[in-house]
């Protein structure tokens, strides 16, 4: 695996935490920390051996937004470089959302402007209480365009309208309120501790069922309407039934045992 300048990921226990590493400047990201993400999420959909992810950041913050000197430099880019750059960003949040494995998002210190893009794009989200969030980007006369689809996913259109079109900062309680984290703790420990939970719960479900339960959850959220999935899940499921994992899952149970991919 390469070896990154802005992130940082290590593996422990079958979980994968990939650490936003720019600590001197909160994480704030830029070209590089956006190619970085989509490389290791692709390397960590291939990795048998990790089942959850956790995205989170080195230092005093989670992620403070775009980088300055490089917002500096966008700025004077072609139309054609903003474009090439800014779907870059779009496919680094798709990357994250469309990952195979469960993704947890642990949210400290800031997450300002594009960090919601990152949070949300995750399947959970959590943050301590003391966290300021802001989705600021009209506060500079742009649009929080390439985080929009994952935040109004999570915090709905009139949510987003008030997030978004403010640009207010706001702290843990309210990003919950808000739906834009699942839940805002006390500090850090007892977050951790939740997270800690989490994971064993998701360690005790199918690593391929989890994958093709997200699959389900992308296509009905996305692309089918009710009448197309009629045919649809009747397929995934008949599938399933009939996988190794589905069929040492249902023999586990009726047989009153632990399947063979929970730890004794």
């Amino acid at each position: 695996m390469n070896q990154y300048k802005t992130i940082f990921f290590e593996q422990t226990n079958q979980i994968g935490t990939i650490w936003l590493n720019r600590p001197e400047i909160h994480n704030a990201f830029n070209e590089v920390m956006i190619a970085e993400l989509i490389e290791i999420l692709a390397e960590i959909a291939k990795m048998d051996d990790i089942r959850v992810v956790i995205l989170r950041g080195k230092g005093k913050s989670f992620c403070a937004g775009a980088d300055l000197n490089w917002m500096r430099g966008v700025a004077g880019y072609s139309y054609e470089q903003n474009f090439a750059e800014s779907l870059n960003l779009s496919i680094c949040f798709h990357k994250i959302y469309t990952c195979p494995k469960p993704t947890i998002a642990m949210v400290h210190g800031a997450a300002i402007g594009g960090a919601n893009g990152l949070l949300a794009a995750c399947d959970f989200a959590y943050a301590d209480d003391n966290t300021t969030f802001s989705l600021s980007e009209v506060k500079i006369g742009i649009v929080p365009a390439c985080i929009s689809p994952y935040v109004t996913k999570r915090v709905g259109e009139y949510g987003s309208k008030e997030l978004m079109l403010t640009g207010k900062r706001f702290k843990g309680p309210e990003a919950e309120k808000h739906r834009l984290v699942n839940k805002s703790f006390a500090n850090a420990e007892e977050m951790q501790a939740y997270i800690d939970e989490i994971t064993g719960l998701l360690f005790t479900s199918g690593p391929k069922a989890i994958s093709h339960c997200k699959n389900l959850l992308y296509d009905i959220s996305n692309n089918l309407n009710l009448d197309q999935a009629i045919e649809y899940t009747a397929k995934m499921i008949a599938d399933i039934r009939a996988s190794e994992e589905g069929q040492e899952g249902m023999a586990a149970f009726l047989e009153k045992r632990k399947p063979n991919w929970v730890k004794n």
